[in-house]
């Protein structure tokens, strides 16, 4: 059985050869720019996040995402386990003269001040062990206002994209993916929080416009192009059912006390 540490510990060996020079190069690409950017506006429209709110990014990673958040919130913080990764973000908001975004390296839970308005997670809970799945939505609680808001976006199970990629593109699957990440159910994790007292509800984020993505990361005009149809052929049930990444939103209710509530996972 593998232990939570030794899931870590290869976890942080890939990423941190994937944040020495391949991310970089394949997250400026124009049609991966365009999915960041897509996500940053969904984020702050389902978070309510403005510029007077504190957000902390989960898994960051080089803070592609977070910085194009910053200008639009009060503070940025986001937490890497890579050293790698948090370095170049680091150097990238010295580089845009972004002031408010600060990048640290090291994980949940989180040791400084509290009092975040929205906690988010970019494809990072799908690497995380059973274990630490299960306490996460307890230490979000721990971090958030009343009132804050808990946003995730992860790949699912039931995604056609996967199953049509792994016969098509076996290779090219196991190249963006860890031993240990996993599809996760996206009832059965929306379920973990709210457990934990939150308020929630699941969305599916896409059917094939993030996977074109990376793919084809040149393609602006095809990116844009299966966004719009992603938007469309999200309105019919039996295709959202099998869209490639869903979303968890969830609510820290107003008032709420400042531990998990009786029967949070932990």
């Amino acid at each position: 059985m593998r232990t939570e540490q030794e899931v870590l510990a290869r976890e942080l060996e890939y990423h941190e050869k994937l944040y020495s020079g391949f991310a970089q190069a394949h997250f400026a690409r124009p049609a991966v720019r365009l999915l960041r950017r897509h996500m940053a506006a969904r984020i702050l429209r389902l978070t309510g996040a403005d510029r007077q709110s504190r957000l902390l990014s989960l898994g960051c990673g080089i803070g592609d995402t977070e910085l194009l958040l910053a200008p639009h919130v009060g503070e940025v913080v986001g937490l890497d386990l890579s050293g790698a990764a948090v370095r170049q973000a680091q150097a990238d908001a010295q580089r845009f003269g972004i002031r408010n975004a600060r990048f640290i390296e090291g994980t949940l839970p989180y040791q400084e001040d509290a009092g975040f308005d929205a906690v988010i997670a970019i494809f990072f809970l799908h690497h995380l062990p059973d274990s630490a799945l299960s306490a996460l939505p307890g230490q979000v609680w721990q971090i958030l206002k009343p009132g804050g808001m808990f946003y995730s976006l992860d790949p699912s199970k039931r995604r056609l994209s996967g199953a049509v990629g792994r016969v098509l593109f076996p290779r090219l699957m196991k190249k963006y993916q860890t031993e240990d990440e996993r599809e996760l159910e996206p009832e059965a994790t929306t379920r973990l929080f709210q457990q934990a007292g939150f308020g929630t509800r699941c969305e599916m984020y896409d059917i094939g416009s993030s996977p074109l993505a990376g793919l084809l990361p040149s393609w602006c005009w095809g990116y844009q192009l299966a966004r719009r149809l992603d938007d469309a052929l999200l309105r019919i049930p039996a295709l959202r059912n099998r869209g490639s990444n869903f979303e968890v939103i969830a609510r820290k209710p107003p008032g709420a006390p400042p531990a998990p509530s009786a029967g949070a996972a932990t």
